[in-house]
């Protein structure tokens, strides 16, 4: 493109004023809507869109890169085991014998809001952590915040927290996701003290935000 994410570069193939304009856009931090018009500037067959239409597609174009911006940093931070999980046709296979309705449902989020905890079971194989990963990524494309993490890998993480005097601040941190998802739960070795870490964990989040838990 004719200009970098740092700085703008002009581009000899527009007019001074063209250039000073896409700048002043840029130095206004939207540089997604300045790429929008410069490549308005460098289409000849703009000047037969109205006026509407070019500012609709220039406004849509930078409130979609935001967003999804916006996604792909939530989605590095969920640190999902199927980052591009989805609910293509295989979920609707007989033999899989899901309840799609119920899936459907689900996928609206509504759940996550009110909050409800969910609960996923079945035997190894049957694609529990693929579907909890879908609907992760349901839930980050309306912008919730996500965490996905392995019962024994909470756990550990939280022994660290308390042998470094930051349990509190661990557990908070779980806390404030809009989202936790705990997979393979059941599957870990119970002292005491994780049984005491986990059950803070889960009794902060109780009533206030939503909890997946995926099990065989």
């Amino acid at each position: 493109m004719a200009y970098t994410q740092k700085n703008y570069t002009y581009n000899d193939k527009l007019s001074t004023d063209e250039n000073l304009l896409l700048d002043k856009l840029f130095k206004l931090r939207l540089s997604h809507m300045s790429e929008a018009l410069e490549k308005q500037f460098l289409n000849p067959n703009t000047a037969l869109e109205d006026f509407h239409t070019r500012i609709s597609e220039i406004i849509h174009y930078e409130w979609d890169q935001r967003q999804n911006t916006k996604f792909n940093k939530l989605l590095k931070k969920a640190s999902l085991k199927y980052p591009t999980a989805d609910f293509d046709s295989g979920l609707y296979e007989s033999d899989r014998m899901l309840d799609t309705h119920t899936i459907e449902l689900l996928q609206k989020c509504e759940w996550i809001d009110e909050p409800k905890n969910l609960l996923i079971t079945g035997s190894a194989g049957a694609g529990k952590t693929y579907i909890a990963n879908a609907l992760c990524i349901t839930a980050l494309q309306q912008l919730r915040t996500v965490k996905y993490i392995r019962a024994n890998a909470l756990l550990l993480e939280s022994e660290k927290a308390r042998q470094l005097g930051h349990a509190y601040d661990y557990t908070n941190q779980m806390a404030a996701y809009d989202l936790l998802v705990i997979d393979d739960f059941g599957l870990m070795e119970l002292s005491m003290d994780k049984c005491r870490d986990l059950f803070e964990i889960i009794e902060t989040r109780d009533c206030k935000k939503a909890t997946m838990i995926v099990s065989q």
